[in-house]
C-alpha cells in the first residue's frame, strides 16, 4: 500500500474492523517513513459464474431459471421436489467447479436431461422437447422411440 502523503510503500496496520455490512475491512495504517496515518477499505471482488448461451451470449448463472424449467417438466409428475433442488445443487456444483467460471447450456442442457432421464422419463420428453428445439414432430418421435427401445431391452 502506498502512502497517499509521501508515496512511500511500507506502513503498519494500527487497527482494523469489519464494515457494518460485512463485506468490506477498514484498515488504519502509519507510514513507516513520514508516521502519517490513512485509512484504506478492503472488499472482495466477486467475480460471477457465467453461463454461455446457444448464441454466443455470456448471462449470469442463475439458478433459479434452472429450478423453473425443472418444474415446468415435472408438472403434475410424481416428482418430489427436493429431488429437483438436488438436481439445481449438482448443476450449481458443476458450473462452479469450471475453471473458466463459465459454462455452456449445451453442458449443463446434457447434465440436466441425464438426471431427468433417471428421474423421470415424461419430464426428460417435456425438458427434451424444450431445450433440443424439435423441429418438426418427425425428431420429436424420434426421440420418444429411442426411449422406448431403452425400455424394451429393460
Amino acid at each position: 500500500m502506498k502512502c497517499p502523503f509521501c508515496a512511500h510503500v511500507d506502513d503498519k496496520v494500527i487497527d482494523s474492523r469489519e464494515g457494518r455490512t460485512g463485506d468490506l475491512i477498514r484498515r488504519r495504517r502509519e507510514c513507516l517513513k513520514c508516521g502519517r496515518r490513512f485509512t484504506t477499505y478492503e472488499r472482495i471482488d466477486e467475480i460471477p459464474y457465467m453461463v454461455i448461451k446457444k448464441d454466443g451470449r455470456r448471462e449470469r448463472f442463475d439458478r433459479q431459471k434452472i429450478l423453473q424449467g425443472l418444474l415446468k417438466s415435472c408438472e403434475k409428475r410424481p416428482v418430489p421436489t427436493p429431488k429437483l433442488e438436488a438436481l439445481v445443487d449438482e448443476v450449481e456444483r458443476f458450473v462452479h467447479e469450471s475453471p473458466e467460471r463459465e459454462r455452456t447450456t449445451s453442458e449443463i442442457g446434457e447434465l440436466l436431461m441425464t438426471r431427468l432421464k433417471k428421474l423421470d422419463k415424461v419430464a426428460y420428453v417435456r425438458f427434451a422437447s424444450v431445450y433440443l428445439d424439435f423441429k418438426d414432430v418427425k425428431e420429436f418421435m424420434s426421440e420418444l422411440k429411442g426411449l422406448l427401445k431403452e425400455r424394451a431391452r429393460k
